[in-house]
């Protein structure tokens, strides 16, 4: 309990070391306590499995957590338990910012290009949700079977899991040495990776690197942007295999490594934090909390590392 507690504690310092995105713009009266605070309870809660406001709590009045409740404390005093939820609410639609702002500071402190050419990969992974699954038989006219169910997921098929009713967390990871990510979101499971790549590439603070994706990411719109950001997008071709025209052996060499840095990251990601079986929380915010903070967490734990 004493290391693991130590441990927990320096990633909490952590957080109040690493540049986040700069305060969002509120009108009224400023907060009172800094949104750097709630990052640290999301940490927290990653770490400590804690799904619920509720648990935070209970864990923070455990005796042997007094350094724990120090470092997410503003000034000796700890947020009242309504605090804690309204800005918790509010935090999964920052993440994200967060996340890049990290994978920026990152990529200053690992330089993973500094042996291999620039190269990012994006993809998605899906998460099941939750509880029991929502058919679409009963979706179609409203009906909910039981109240364990989470009607705010949804399902997705793929090639590798099958058919999965829940969320997907969507990527941007470096391809090199180290496995940074560098862009992170998450949506239902039904969502179009091609249609949440804009939102991460907009994200992404490298310039002047290469795209990788799957055929999900061949898209003109996708291959536009990139360009405007002066990035090269390179997907995996439609059409039946094997083929034939210029280009295809580049474009094997690229999905390879694509798939050797974003592949094994999801499953190291999904091995660390139980990503295999339900995720613990219900409702797409507070599994957009849970799930982008075990990103944050991961980014963490690597600068930890390298410290």
């Amino acid at each position: 309990m004493v290391s693991q507690t130590s441990l927990l504690v320096q990633l909490l310092m952590l957080v109040g070391d690493v540049p986040l995105a700069p305060p969002a713009a509120r009108r009224g009266r400023p907060c009172v306590y800094p949104e750097r605070l709630f990052v640290k309870a999301v940490v927290l809660m990653v770490v400590r499995h804690l799904p619920t406001v509720h648990a935070l709590l209970a864990v923070l009045e455990q005796p042997e957590m007094a350094a724990v409740r120090a470092a997410v404390s503003e000034q000796g005093h700890l947020p009242t338990r309504r605090t804690f939820e309204r800005r918790l609410k509010a935090l999964p639609l920052r993440l994200p910012a967060h996340i890049a702002a990290v994978g920026h500071h990152l990529l200053t402190q690992f330089d993973p290009w500094a042996k291999d050419g620039r190269a990012v990969a994006i993809d998605s992974t899906p998460l099941h949700a939750r509880g029991g699954v929502w058919h679409q038989k009963h979706r179609a006219v409203g009906k909910v079977p039981h109240t364990s169910i989470d009607t705010e997921a949804h399902w997705t098929k793929s090639g590798w899991h099958g058919w999965v009713y829940g969320y997907k967390l969507h990527l941007i990871v470096t391809v090199g040495d180290v496995w940074v990510p560098l862009a992170a979101t998450l949506t239902p499971a039904n969502a179009a990776d091609n249609e949440q790549a804009a939102p991460l590439l907009d994200a992404l603070t490298a310039e002047r690197v290469f795209v990788l994706g799957d055929t999900a990411y061949n898209d003109p719109k996708i291959r536009r942007h990139c360009a405007q950001h002066q990035r090269a997008l390179v997907a995996t071709k439609r059409g039946a295999y094997p083929h034939t025209d210029v280009g295809v052996a580049v474009r094997r060499v690229f999905h390879e490594l694509r798939s050797r840095a974003i592949e094994n990251f999801n499953g190291q990601f999904k091995g660390i934090f139980d990503g295999t079986r339900p995720i613990p929380t219900k409702g797409v915010l507070a599994t957009r909390r849970y799930v982008l903070g075990a990103v944050l967490v991961y980014q963490l734990a690597l600068l930890h590392q390298h410290q």
